[in-house]
């Protein structure tokens, strides 16, 4: 296998990952399970606040705050935005701010709008903007492929993953055809088409695999069911009643632990390049214990990574139990708990597995024998 370069297969793999991000992005997304609203959305600016129908119980807002916004056309207009005492969905405006307004067909001059959410695109753009500068610069054209990949991966699970799971499809399987595609075409456009490719892919895949295994025995095993997870009930009487959440919990745990594993495996089978290319006569069993040592130095803040990373999304959870006096027995055997347990030890049990996995596919694909065989 060739090293990648100008003109070499690198390139070959870089050019086929471009046109199918190209080719998704022209391919239609999720097919709508509900009817579509026949209402259109416009970016109005908000000129005037009206709270006065707003009330407060307690930390709570409910009521309807009225507001005066002016639209793309320069017509002013009134829109309502109801509040429903629920802060992880209620939003306040200011002045100033730009809201997303709902226009209801054969709207007239006089109706009501509806206030449904900030626009934010404006700054995620830019937030966007200085990633990809700050990536290209600073990687140079691995940075690019990178950020390549990154769109990949977007719309390969936008487009592809999600469809496949709302059509019927089984979301564990799924997820599973989707991280593998991914593996390839992040390794192999970040490696390209060699020997550290192949290690790297074949052990995070492996990796991959284990945590598969473990996250659908452990789920079951445990009684969680999936509602854990953010607007699953909601999905079910979004037109899909017959969707095992169970299922898309195993499919989730496993997608969300792959970015890791996937990095893992890429270190340590770059590490037992180096130690090839600097000793080219250690064989396979040296090549082994040099990537085993990587990987022990590695996994150990990977798996505190992957720790921290789970406790971030349910911290104020914790918080709730806490306050409450909750004994940890008690919160600990809680069915949210639980499921995060599951993702967390489950993500890094996939973590631990893919170190002595991908140190030993690189030292086989490394060694004299692993030479000559791909010759």
């Amino acid at each position: 296998m060739s090293r990648p370069g100008r003109g070499g297969p690198g390139w070959l793999v870089s050019a086929a990952l471009a046109a199918a991000t190209a080719a998704l992005w022209f391919a239609p997304g999720p097919r709508a399970m509900l009817p579509p609203s026949a209402s259109r959305t416009e970016c109005a600016e908000v000129v005037e606040v009206d709270d006065s129908g707003v009330e407060l119980h307690g930390l709570i807002a409910f009521g309807t705050e009225r507001l005066k916004v002016r639209l793309p056309d320069g017509r002013i207009a009134e829109a309502h935005n109801e509040l429903r005492a629920q802060l992880e969905l209620d939003k306040r405006f200011d002045v100033g701010d730009t809201a997303i307004v709902e226009i209801p067909p054969n709207a007239g001059p006089g109706d009501v709008l509806e206030a449904r959410d900030h626009w934010r695109l404006g700054w995620a753009g830019v937030l966007f903007g200085g990633f990809a500068l700050f990536l290209c610069c600073f990687g140079g054209w691995t940075g690019a492929r990178a950020l390549f990949s990154f769109f990949f991966s977007c719309l390969a699970i936008w487009k592809l993953l999600v469809p496949a799971v709302l059509s019927g499809h089984s979301a564990m399987w799924s997820a599973f055809l989707a991280v593998a595609v991914l593996t390839a075409a992040i390794v192999f456009v970040v490696a390209g088409p060699t020997r550290k490719g192949v290690s790297a892919f074949a052990g995070s895949m492996l990796g991959v695999v284990s945590s598969l295994a473990l996250a659908e025995f452990f789920a079951r095993a445990m009684h969680v069911n999936g509602a854990t997870m953010p607007f699953a009930q909601q999905l079910l009487y979004s037109g899909c009643p017959g969707i095992d959440l169970g299922d898309v919990f195993v499919g989730a745990t496993i997608l969300a632990s792959s970015g890791a594993v996937m990095d893992l495996g890429m270190d340590i089978a770059a590490g037992v390049e180096e130690v090839s290319r600097h000793s080219p006569g250690l064989g396979m069993r040296d090549l082994f214990a040099s990537g085993c040592r990587i990987g022990r130095a590695v996994v150990g803040t990977m798996t505190t990574t992957l720790l921290l990373a789970y406790s971030g999304g349910y911290l104020t959870l914790l918080m709730v139990f806490a306050a409450a006096g909750t004994a940890p027995v008690d919160f600990l055997n809680s069915t949210l708990v639980s499921a995060e347990a599951v993702k967390t030890l489950v993500g890094s049990f996939g973590l631990v597995l893919v170190a002595p996995f991908t140190a030993l596919v690189a030292a086989f694909v490394f060694s004299r024998r692993g030479r000559k065989a791909a010759q």
